[in-house]
Order: structure tokens, then C-alpha cells, then sequence
């Protein structure tokens, strides 16, 4: 298992840019299995989950080229259908949560997909029903094999329906939605995601010939099309890497400027910051964060306590309520973070009150932090990461913090960062590899 010792208070200087968005770049891979004609995509990020995807999709005998850093070019026309039966195949997807966005595409296309139960963070109660119950109307048949725990999905034809989603679920729209374009008929998904991961998805699939109208809207409207084409498609940057950088500046009073970070596509995001007391410039599309020597929390304009709680797009997205924490406990004052997706994604933070933070984990949905400012430093500490999200936030927790920290299971953190270490190393942080 793979560790991090990170020297705590050093500050940083200088630029950095945000790799590819890994949530859309699983979802515009799965995309490729639409169509047997060539489908190139640009800034695609290399981490952990997103190559253990590409990887699968080759042992699917789909043809993979990687002509540069960040380019990757996919041709999926001669699937190998019976690899999705054996016991590799199980193994791989299983432990791939994106995985579960091949069978939308394998379904339309094909008429069968096969998927494990899928792997991922270890967050709290992750249903797939949203997925299933989408794909079923569409006319798709599920069975369970509850000994080898593998879902098995058929179809003749799908065709278009009228569904009301019961979440509005990123991957679970995704999914319906690449089923849905080569669908027989209308097909409208209300109540769907409209993360700029899924209009980046739609507006990839409508140039590959599909006809989806209501982009950027919680309303999809379907118009099914006998097949699909290739096309040329470049990933946004990644918005939760954008995210992380801007708190990380602040908790260790750095001055840096974060290039190209598709800023129009960030939302709330910023103003969520500034929130916080933290200064956020724009400069065309880079992110200026200056030196922070103490930065204050907001509160509401009766004078009650800040609220920040995740909501669908455009409200705040959950991924980055684990940095918000971290970053409030050096702030001044006081604020509630309100995690209502993930049931165990805030019970890392007992990591950090070991640190010094003063955090009440009032009950697995809801934190309140009690910021002290400059008045008492975090302290290293020994760690253990938990999932993606909750590891960048100690590794931020640890960079600000005095003395040295040892991150273990950084795995995790590398399954959605792309050489954190030596990008943040760059620009004067002190993290080792072991």
C-alpha cells in the first residue's frame, strides 16, 4: 500500500493546471461502445479509474490508440460479447464503479450487457435502481444471479418512453440517456442530472448523429436514431480539481493562479468559496487565489450560522464538500456542512479533530466546524484514506498542518488525481511517494 509524508507549512507559489474531468471522461468512454466508427477524445486524465476503464474496454477487444499525453483514440467495431462472461471480465468491472455506464451502450447496441455489482468508494448506501428502473422502461429485461452477484440485461429493440427519474442521478442519466439515442421512438427523462458532465455527454452524442434537445435542463427529450458515428471530443477540466486547488491556496496562504479552468462550467463553486472568506479573481478563464493570512466565514443575513450542503447541479456538488470542511477549520467562525447524498462520506473527520480541528460530527449527514483561525495550527498526523474525495481533503489538511503527516492507502487519492504529488511539488509543496 502506497503512502504520502507530507512537511506540513510550506507555502505555495505559482501556476497550476486542472487535469481532465474524471466523472465526464467515464462517462464519454463508455459513450464509444455506441458506434463501430472511430471516436478520438482530448484531455482525457490520467488517473487510476479512468485507465482501469480504458484497459477494460480493450480487453473488450474494443481498438485503443494513444497518439498523445492526453488523446486517445477508440474503435469499437468488432466487440467481443462473450468476454462479458468470464470471470476477468467480472473481476475488472467489478471493481470499476464507472463500469456500470458500458450497459446503456451494450444494451442499445447490442441487446445484452452483463455488469457485476460494482466496486468504488466505500461512501455510504450507492443504489443502481435509478439505472435499472430507467433502462427497464425503455424495454430492457434484468435478471440477478445472486451466486455469481452479476446483473444480466436483455433487449430486442428498446424503445422510447416517458420516465420521472426518482434521483436526479449523474451516471444513472447518463446511462438511460446513451441507451435511449438508439432507441425506437421519443424517449423524455425528467428530473434528469444536468451536470456540465452531462451536457458535455449530450452535446458528444449529438454530433455522433443523436437528437437530444432540453440539454443543460433537468428535461431530456429523445428522438431515437437508427446509429451513431464518430467524432472528435475534448473533456472539460476538472471542476473538483479546480475546487481543491482553490482551498488548498487558501489554507496554506499561498498565492497562485489556476490556469484554464473552464470557469463558465464551475457554477456555485466559486461564490461557495468566497463564502468562506476567500478571495477568488477571475482573469478570463484562470482563477486567481491571493495569500490569505486569515480568511472569515459569512454568515446569513439574519446573522445565523452558514449552511453549505451539496445539492443537484446547478447547486453545489457533493464531491467537494470534504475540501469545504477541511478548509473551515482554519477560517474564522463557524459553519454547518450539510452532506445529504453520502451517509458515511463525512466520517473521515475524525482524522482531522485528531489534528487539532474542532469539528461536531452532529450525525453522518452534518458536521459543524468551528474555525480558529490563526490562533492554533493543525498538527501532522498519521492517516488512512478513505475514498477519492475525503484523501485530498487530508492531503490539504496535511500540507497546512505543522510537522509531518504520513497519508497511507493513496491509491484511492490516485484514482482521481493525476500525479498530485509532483504537480503540487512544482509549486512548492513537500510530499513524498513511498
Amino acid at each position: 500500500m502506497s503512502s504520502f509524508v507530507i512537511e506540513g507549512g510550506y507555502k505555495l507559489s505559482g501556476e497550476i493546471t486542472p487535469q481532465g474531468a474524471k466523472n465526464e471522461a467515464l462517462e464519454v468512454i463508455c459513450a464509444v461502445l455506441l458506434t463501430p466508427e472511430k471516436v478520438t477524445i482530448h484531455n482525457v486524465p490520467d488517473i487510476l479509474d479512468v485507465n482501469n476503464l480504458i484497459q477494460l474496454l480493450r480487453d473488450m477487444q474494443v481498438k485503443v490508440d494513444h497518439p498523445a499525453a492526453d488523446t486517445y483514440t477508440f474503435q469499437a467495431d468488432a466487440i467481443d460479447l462473450d468476454y462479458l462472461n468470464t470471470d476477468e471480465f467480472i473481476r475488472k468491472s467489478g471493481s470499476l464503479r464507472g463500469s456500470v455506464m458500458i450497459v446503456g451502450p451494450l444494451v442499445a447496441r447490442f441487446g445484452k450487457a452483463l455488469i457485476p455489482k460494482p466496486g468504488g468508494d466505500k461512501i455510504g448506501r450507492r443504489r443502481l435502481d435509478t439505472h435499472f428502473v430507467g433502462i427497464q422502461k425503455l424495454g430492457a429485461c434484468f435478471s440477478y444471479d445472486a451466486e455469481r452477484q452479476l446483473y444480466e440485461i436483455e433487449a430486442k429493440r428498446l424503445k422510447g418512453a416517458y420516465m420521472l427519474l426518482d434521483e436526479a442521478s449523474v451516471t444513472g442519466t447518463a446511462n438511460i440517456l446513451m441507451a435511449a439515442v438508439l432507441a425506437e421512438g421519443t424517449t423524455t427523462i425528467y428530473n434528469a442530472a444536468c451536470e456540465p458532465y452531462l451536457q458535455q455527454l449530450s452535446s458528444m452524442l449529438n454530433r455522433m448523429g443523436a437528437r437530444i434537445s432540453g440539454v443543460g435542463s433537468n428535461l431530456l427529450t429523445i428522438e431515437g436514431v437508427d446509429s451513431l458515428g464518430g467524432t472528435t471530443h475534448t473533456i472539460l477540466p476538472d471542476m473538483i480539481e479546480v475546487g481543491s486547488f482553490i482551498g488548498m491556496a487558501a489554507m496554506t496562504a499561498s498565492d497562485i493562479t489556476i490556469k484554464n479552468t473552464g470557469y463558465d462550467k464551475l457554477g456555485i463553486i466559486p461564490e461557495s468559496f468566497r463564502r468562506l472568506g476567500i478571495t477568488v479573481e477571475q482573469i478570463g478563464d484562470d482563477i486567481h487565489i491571493p495569500t490569505h493570512e486569515s480568511y472569515e466565514i459569512d454568515t446569513f443575513i439574519d446573522g445565523s450560522i452558514m449552511t453549505i450542503a451539496d445539492a443537484p447541479w446547478p447547486g453545489l456538488t457533493p464531491d467537494l464538500l470534504s475540501v469545504f470542511l477541511v478548509v473551515a477549520t482554519q477560517a474564522v467562525g463557524s459553519v454547518l456542512i450539510h452532506q445529504k447524498m453520502f451517509e458515511s462520506r463525512l466520517f473521515f473527520v475524525d482524522k482531522l479533530i485528531d489534528m487539532g480541528a474542532q469539528i461536531i460530527l452532529c450525525d453522518p449527514h452534518r458536521a459543524t466546524v468551528i474555525g480558529l483561525g490563526n490562533r492554533f495550527k493543525l498538527r501532522g498526523s498519521n492517516m488512512v484514506s478513505p475514498d477519492i474525495r475525503a484523501g485530498i481533503a487530508l492531503l490539504i489538511a496535511a500540507m497546512s498542518a505543522e510537522g509531518t503527516s504520513h497519508i497511507h492507502n493513496i491509491d484511492q487519492i490516485d484514482r482521481g488525481y493525476q500525479n498530485i504529488d509532483k504537480r503540487l511539488n512544482s509549486i512548492g509543496a513537500r510530499i513524498t511517494r513511498l
